[in-house]
């Protein structure tokens, strides 16, 4: 049975991406920092054989050596890393103190850099690591900030990860989200400023979901995808690559700033 690690499992496309993973009959190591969250993921699952949970700080020095220990003692192998955990609501360059700045950095590229560290040592041969960036890593996002640099990082890190570990038959891949509907999403999307500069951009009928982000990862593990190596796959709906917009926003009046 192969065992994938999945970070930010406790809730949005970390929950959702362990779940997904477990279907296919993979053993999850599910790592978030709520104990009562993490709990309701093991009860989705509902296989006590392939999933084990642990209540961590990702940003502490010992988290990463605590997560491959867990999947090492309980199944003795590490197939796929996910580096999903992070987090939301940035500000611009000039708003960001450098209390956030590290927190973002920390959370989002030093975190999945010592975790990735960490499990390829004990991986073998086909396996992968997948790190979930952003379309802010790949346009310039306003009011991007840390957010933008953490992310842009781990593209970085991605490239880095899939060019030197690749010819051990390790690979490495990242997936960028647009706007998804999660619990972190949600209160952002009742702005409606926000929600027009998502809504009236996307060429499709509909913004993101779960289901999108975690079927594209969990497309990354499977060996279909095997000689996919050091790239970005972009789930947005089009977002990114266009300069769409709805009738609506074409129709709209415009009003001088």
């Amino acid at each position: 049975m192969q065992v994938a690690i999945v970070t930010g499992a406790s809730s949005g496309i970390g929950f959702g991406t362990a779940v997904k993973l477990a279907q296919m009959g993979m053993a999850v190591v599910g790592v978030g920092r709520d104990e009562n969250k993490l709990a309701g993921l093991a009860s989705a699952i509902g296989k006590p054989d392939q999933i084990a949970t642990l209540a961590v700080d990702l940003t502490t020095d010992a988290a990463p050596e605590q997560v491959a220990a867990l999947a090492m003692s309980r199944w003795g192998r590490i197939d796929f890393l996910v580096n999903n955990a992070g987090v939301g609501s940035p500000k611009p360059l000039h708003e960001t103190d450098d209390e956030t700045l590290d927190y973002f950095l920390g959370l989002m590229l030093r975190a999945p850099f010592r975790m990735a560290r960490e499990a390829i040592g004990h991986m073998k041969p086909g396996s992968a690591i997948i790190n979930v960036t952003s379309t802010f890593a790949v346009v310039g996002g306003m009011r991007g900030g840390a957010y933008s640099a953490a992310k842009a990082g781990m593209t970085g890190l991605t490239q880095h990860i899939a060019c030197q570990y690749g010819a051990q038959g390790i690979r490495c891949n990242a997936v960028a989200p647009g706007v998804t509907v999660t619990p972190m999403t949600e209160g952002r999307l009742q702005d409606e400023r926000f929600k027009r500069i998502n809504v009236e951009m996307t060429p499709h009928t509909r913004l993101g979901e779960v289901e999108d982000i975690a079927s594209t990862i969990a497309f990354l593990c499977t060996p279909g995808a095997s000689f996919i190596n050091g790239q970005t796959i972009v789930v947005d709906g089009g977002w990114s690559s266009t300069k769409y917009l709805s009738d609506f926003a074409l129709t709209s009046e415009w009003k001088a700033r």
